[in-house]
Order: C-alpha cells, then structure tokens, then sequence
C-alpha cells in the first residue's frame, strides 16, 4: 500500500516537472515523496 503511494506520488512529481508547474507545487510533492520513502525504510527494517 505505501509502496502504491510511493509511486503515485512520484508519478505526480514528474508529470509536474514535465509540464512546468510552479516551484512549490514541485517542491511539495517533492517533499511528500521523501517523506514516504523515509517511512516505507522505517516499516522495511
């Protein structure tokens, strides 16, 4: 499930940077995604 989310968010994050969104659109969702990727390793180990 947060692997999902992980992807999603990602996905969000690149289709933003392609079509030039504003920089604190990309710099959130930037943001979100580092969080669940902290938490996805924290739930691994």
């Amino acid at each position: 499930m947060l692997d999902e989310k992980i992807r999603e968010t990602r996905e969000r994050l690149n289709e933003s940077i392609i079509t030039g969104k504003d920089y604190e659109v990309i710099y959130n969702l930037s943001v979100e995604l580092d969080e669940l990727i902290a938490k996805y390793y924290l739930e691994k180990n």
